[in-house]
């Protein structure tokens, strides 16, 4: 649902982390085991970049274990300087270790251009809008890594159902994503006119 106005991503950020802050941690772990199955039914490719979710992220690394069980390789975040995300394949919880910011990231070999291999990512969203628009915490470090995905790969923002908007703000450097994952509403199809107004 989205409220009609020309927030900017500033005031949409700190909108729906108000809402994210104020969720029941009940509601969140139902959340988090309707994503976990919702993953296991996508078409699951050889290779997957994914992420932890933390900080009121939908989800939780039942997602991960899920797309292991359907036969992919899971690709997550490696922290480190500004730029292009680094990725390490995930084998595991147990080989999850604590990082900067507060993320979990694989022990496992950093692999280069890593991003390149996967045919499916999914990537975390504070919202996304039906056109595809994604809207992130503001760092930009999926703006400089999603541009080195292959050109076929399907790129899913993850988000409560509520944080699928009709319309965000969109920058030049925004890539759009091709489809929403939900955990209550399930994969959906984003798209429309670039330079509609």
């Amino acid at each position: 649902m989205e409220m009609p106005g020309k927030r900017d991503k500033h005031a949409w950020r700190a909108e729906i982390g108000a809402r994210r802050a104020a969720m029941s941690s009940a509601d969140q772990e139902n959340e988090a085991r309707e994503l976990a199955h919702s993953v296991a039914e996508l078409d699951v490719p050889e290779w997957v970049c994914a992420y932890v979710p933390v900080r009121g992220e939908p989800g939780s690394t039942a997602m991960l274990t899920a797309l292991r069980a359907a036969g992919a390789r899971v690709l997550l975040p490696v922290t480190g300087p500004p730029g292009p995300l680094r990725w390490a394949e995930f084998t595991g919880i147990d080989d999850l270790r604590r990082a900067r910011f507060g993320l979990l990231e694989p022990v496992g070999e950093v692999l280069a251009d890593a991003i390149a291999l996967a045919e499916l990512i999914l990537v975390p969203a504070l919202a996304v809008d039906r056109r595809g628009v994604r809207l992130g915490r503001g760092a930009g470090y999926y703006d400089r890594t999603l541009s080195a995905a292959r050109p076929t790969a399907r790129l899913i923002a993850v988000v409560r159902d509520d944080e699928l908007l009709d319309r965000l703000p969109e920058e030049p450097h925004d890539l759009r994503m091709g489809w929403a994952l939900t955990p209550h509403g399930g994969l959906h199809r984003l798209g429309g006119d670039k330079d509609a107004e």
